[in-house]
């Protein structure tokens, strides 16, 4: 019973506070700087990363088209022995 009425004091309080436009627009800055904050630790971007051409070889890199192929290879093996 407490809890509810305790839930209740919060909301009634929280519309009341927020019936102000100048509350509003405190309110909304305040989670827009949030975001801010946390959006870009989410999202970090490492360009310090040893991988060059990674996933896209050049066509005429022999070498390592191959090194490509034999791991699709070793895969499609691995798959169709696991199947029979």
């Amino acid at each position: 019973m407490k809890r509810a009425l305790m839930i209740v004091g919060i909301g009634a309080s929280a519309s009341i506070w927020l019936s102000s436009k100048s509350n509003r627009m405190k309110l909304e800055n305040l989670l827009r700087d949030w975001k801010r904050m946390i959006k870009p630790s989410c999202y970090v971007k490492n360009n310090n990363l040893p991988i060059e051409k990674g996933g896209n070889p050049h066509p005429y890199d022999l070498e390592d088209n191959k090194m490509v192929s034999e791991g699709a290879m070793y895969s499609v093996n691995f798959y169709n022995e696991k199947l029979q």
